[in-house]
């Protein structure tokens, strides 16, 4: 009987130094996420309550209702829907294309491969790249002129949908990325019993498959949208903070960086705005993640 004895009392022993040794892993995350994350978003809550003589007041936060803040955050809103739902539209079918598709394997890689490196091609070189395609001047514009099609002036590289063309570039992949996993979850069986119970293809599709699927595709689609909101080199590079760049992360750096009209209380207020637009994207996001994780799981 003392052997067992024995065991019995080192074990919590050993649960604690597992515990212990588990806790020391983490430790460097939650240093950065508190040092990158929430010190800048509490400092961010704190300075729009500010004004320039470090006083507390409420005028930033009513300033945000002013006509050409409220123009801005339209126009922000609007970009990055236009760009999550077609790069979700278009990156959800590539990715089908690769996955339950079919296509040879190593197109698949290659297709996943791209995917990570274009979803995270954006700013300064994602600008110049268009610019030299799309630009006035760009090779492709140049190629269309030569064969009597004229892309300007009734298109600009410039314009909202110019901008909507360059977020669509990397939104595409990134749906990619995260919506291969969501069809290759899909399992054969689901499929074999709608089919023995006299299902055809579209009816697959229309009532087990999207359904499956839809709290995946909504919720990156969901994510595309964050993703677009927060971009700010790409735009500022497009548009140079001009009439065509009313941007909210443009607003913002012209109001903390502006050597006339700097307005740090102002610009941090307008960063609160997107951290709660923001916020709630990602909790929709989380959310409907949990409900595709049921099914996949199931």
């Amino acid at each position: 009987m003392a052997p067992l004895t024995q065991t019995k009392t080192n074990q919590p022993t050993v649960t604690r130094q597992s515990l212990s040794w588990t806790w020391v892993g983490v430790a460097p995350f939650f240093l950065f996420v508190a040092a990158f994350l929430i010190w800048p978003t509490l400092s961010i809550i704190g300075q729009s309550f500010l004004d320039q003589e470090r006083r507390l007041t409420l005028q930033n936060i009513l300033e945000l209702g002013r006509p050409f803040i409220v123009s801005s955050y339209v126009y922000s809103v609007q970009l990055s829907a236009v760009t999550a739902i077609g790069g979700g539209l278009l990156g959800g079918l590539l990715a089908y294309a690769i996955t339950i598709g079919g296509l040879p394997r190593p197109l698949r890689d290659a297709v996943l491969s791209f995917s990570g490196v274009a979803s995270n091609f954006a700013g300064v070189p994602l600008a110049f790249a268009f610019i030299a395609t799309l630009g006035q001047l760009g090779v492709v514009t140049q190629w269309l002129r030569s064969v009597g099609i004229a892309l300007y002036p009734s298109f600009s590289l410039y314009s909202f949908w110019g901008l909507c063309i360059v977020y669509i570039y990397f939104q595409i992949p990134l749906m990619v990325l995260i919506m291969a996993p969501a069809f290759e979850g899909m399992r054969r069986e689901w499929r074999e019993a709608a089919e023995s119970l006299g299902a055809n293809g579209w009816q697959y599709w229309r009532y087990v498959g999207l359904p499956i699927l839809l709290p995946s595709i909504l919720g990156t689609t969901v994510l595309l949208f964050g993703n677009a909101f927060g971009a700010h080199a790409t735009a500022f590079q497009l548009t140079g903070g001009g009439s065509q760049g009313n941007v909210v992360t443009i607003l913002i750096g012209a109001q903390i960086s502006s050597d006339a009209l700097a307005n740090p209380g102002l610009g941090n207020a307008l960063a609160l705005g997107m951290i709660v637009i923001m916020g709630v994207s990602i909790g929709l996001y989380t959310w409907l993640q949990r409900l595709s994780a049921r099914w996949l799981r199931s």
